[in-house]
């Protein structure tokens, strides 16, 4: 499905985790999280127009104000989004906040699964499960520092519900182990 998003709109930058890259060869990519330096520009940083898609982001240039945080001491190697303006932080696996009743919405499906359902910003569970993912704590403290130190309000998780509020508070909650001095 990338392939034929990335030949829909040719102008677009194709950019993903190193693990990604490495897994999808026949697609050729702009830049890579994880093997290009910490530094480099990918040019959506001050415009873009972003489409997400299996934890690749499709970039072209059109719209302002995105900031990234690419999470290499994730298990998952994440990669959270903030969109400066409309002060919304965009991000996959870092967060969670379930059930998920948005999702399941127009589903005959349940998003009460047992073990998950509960697994929220305030959950005693969630943190403690960020925390085991963390494979380089370092780099997480870093990271989850970067992230928190964001002007966001709003967070879209590809697992759960829409936070509409409250969600540097949700954030700090979660990553509270990385957080602490």
């Amino acid at each position: 499905m990338t392939g034929e998003v990335k030949n829909a709109y040719p102008e677009a930058k194709l950019i993903a985790p190193v693990e990604v890259v490495d897994r999808l060869k026949d697609l050729k990519f702009d830049g890579a999280w994880g093997r290009d330096s910490p530094t480099t520009s990918y040019g959506f940083e001050d415009e873009v127009h972003m489409l997400i898609i299996f934890n690749i982001l499709m970039i072209d240039p059109l719209d302002r104000q995105i900031k990234a945080c690419f999470f290499s001491g994730f298990k998952n190697k994440d990669v959270a989004f903030l969109h400066v303006e409309s002060k919304v932080l965009i991000e996959a696996d870092l967060l969670f906040n379930l059930p998920a009743t948005e999702q399941y919405s127009k589903s005959s499906s349940t998003p009460n699964l047992p073990f998950i359902r509960g697994l929220s910003p305030t959950s005693w569970f969630h943190p403690r499960m960020i925390w085991s993912l963390g494979v380089n704590k370092e780099a997480m403290r870093q990271d989850a520092r970067t992230v928190a130190s964001w002007d966001f309000e709003k967070i879209i998780p590809c697992h759960g519900d829409v936070i509409e509020a409250d969600g540097k508070k949700a954030w700090e909650s979660v990553y509270k182990f990385y957080l602490e001095d």
